[in-house]
């Protein structure tokens, strides 16, 4: 998504072809077009195919929209958000390319989602640049059909000391988010709104410090938000701040994150914040600084997508009172947001043959909130 009615088209060839899309709303029947840039990355020994980005519209909400990638190929379909009350969000993290991450792709385009949020960890390329290209294929039958906006993780980073020391090379190639839109700096944090719902997405591994960019980028984009206009407000993040698994404890990216930011949501009021990074999911309660807070977000793990290094199946105990909710199974989640009041969660484990919520829960916007105005 880019803006209110625009969406950004990206594919890679590996001849060139112009970079333009051509779409209109009747199948055949392409008759708008739009122009766009190409570009094509180095890592080491690699070299990217063509990587073409054409953003298109204005475009109408809720809207089946037919296109064609550059001069010549298949004809593809998606469908734009819509712009009010309800919308369904899928929402997932740490997917990889494993047959497990297949499942997960099977669940959710069964879910007749609007939008994903894809929480880090896309294809655990981990300096194999082909792996990028794999996981484009893999994911290409959902991600052509709806908007998918994504945040990055530690396996999206691939920096390499001296050899390749800029990190997230391919991610900021092939995966370009709205960051220009937002005000941001860096294809690795922004924000953007979609049906009454304002969604900030954080990156773990950028500097985060209170005199860091994206700290007060941070501050500056959640002291625009109108929560009459948009009365969710949602924050996705990779490294989790609230975390009772046993895997990545400690780690600077979690817990100096959210000593440096949790303030600041918690003082905007933020509703949910979803993060992947370990291998299973969990539910906390509405927290700030450690304890219940009723005027604090719900913190939801998420990293369950199907990745290659398995689940995080060991849970410290006893189990945190402020945690709601842990199981260490492959799976998404779904967002039904269903007016500007009432939102409902649901978690769903690949092992069901049928999407049965495995767990769930309905949350009151804090914007409307009695005692957290």
């Amino acid at each position: 998504m880019v803006g209110a009615d625009k969406m950004r088209i990206t594919w890679v060839t590996k001849d060139e072809t112009p970079a333009e899309v051509h779409y209109g709303t009747a199948q055949g029947q392409l008759g708008s077009s739009a122009t766009g840039s190409t570009r094509s990355y180095k890592y080491v020994v690699y070299t990217s195919g063509t990587i073409h980005d054409v953003v298109i519209g204005p475009l109408n909400a809720n809207t089946v929209y037919y296109y064609r990638c550059g001069s010549s190929g298949p004809e593809f379909s998606f469908k734009t958000p819509p712009s009010q009350f309800p919308i369904r969000i899928a929402v997932a993290g740490d997917f990889g390319q494993t047959e497990w991450t297949k499942s997960t792709l099977d669940h959710i385009s069964k879910s007749n989602y609007d939008l994903l949020l894809l929480a880090g960890d896309l294809s655990y390329a981990d300096f194999y640049q082909p792996l990028w290209d794999s996981f484009g294929r893999l994911v290409e039958p959902l991600a052509s059909q709806r908007p998918w906006m994504t945040a990055t993780g530690n396996h999206d980073v691939e920096k390499i000391i001296v050899v390749h020391p800029e990190k997230c090379t391919s991610y900021n190639a092939r995966w370009h988010m709205p960051f220009e839109e937002s005000g941001s700096t860096s294809n690795l944090y922004y924000s953007f709104e979609v049906a009454g719902v304002h969604v900030v997405v954080l990156g773990s591994y950028s500097d985060f410090g209170s005199d860091s960019d994206q700290y007060k980028w941070l501050q500056a984009d959640l002291g625009k938000v109108d929560r009459k206009r948009t009365p969710w407000l949602v924050v996705m993040l990779h490294a989790p701040w609230y975390n009772s698994n046993s895997a990545h404890q400690g780690e600077e990216e979690s817990d100096g994150m959210r000593d440096s930011m949790e303030e600041i949501l918690y003082k905007a009021r933020v509703d949910v914040v979803f993060a992947g990074h370990v291998h299973a999911y969990e539910r906390f309660d509405r927290v700030y600084q450690g304890k219940t807070d009723k005027c604090g977000p719900v913190y939801i793990t998420i990293g369950d997508g199907g990745n290659r290094e398995g689940l995080a199946t060991k849970y410290i105990d006893p189990k945190p009172d402020i945690s709601l909710f842990r199981e260490a199974s492959f799976g998404h989640g779904q967002l039904n947001v269903v007016d500007g009041n009432t939102m409902e969660w649901t978690w769903h484990r690949n092992d069901d043959d049928q999407s049965v919520a495995s767990d769930s829960v309905t949350l009151k916007s804090l914007a409307t909130e009695p005692g957290c105005n």
